[in-house]
């Protein structure tokens, strides 16, 4: 049985997920491909998360929130490992986009994240339902 305080960060997180995603969607629609860049990264983290935080885990590392994933759910094959690449690439185009001087990001690349991000988020949304009715 999962505490109830989890679920509820659980649910917290992975709100936040869906509210970074949409803002994504409104940052490209309005051309501001690498803010939607960094958002659509965002939403990826916050869904991973979620997912953590029905285990208890979290870190306050961006890697180490990344190792925990791939330690718990990718190399267990609970996650398709290609999520995990997805995450990884996602994770590089964000600090290179926010970070970078003359950085050029795409209309292209900027969807094919949302898209990824899209299906990452939907597959760890199966896996909340799959642990708790609550979602």
């Amino acid at each position: 049985m999962i505490p109830k305080s989890q679920i509820d960060l659980a649910k917290y997180r992975f709100q936040e997920a869906i509210e970074k995603l949409e803002s994504a969607r409104i940052l490209l629609k309005e051309n501001y491909l690498k803010d939607s860049l960094s958002r659509s990264y965002y939403a990826m983290f916050s869904a991973i998360r979620a997912l953590l935080a029905l285990e208890g885990l979290d870190s306050r590392k961006h890697s180490g929130i990344i190792s925990l994933f791939n330690q718990h759910f990718i190399k267990t094959m609970i996650i398709d490992a290609s999520f995990g690449r997805k995450l990884k690439k996602a994770q590089f185009s964000r600090e290179r986009s926010d970070y970078g001087d003359y950085v050029e990001v795409t209309a292209e690349e900027v969807r094919n994240q949302l898209k990824d991000a899209d299906n990452l988020i939907s597959e760890i949304k199966r896996l909340l339902v799959k642990y708790t009715d609550d979602f």
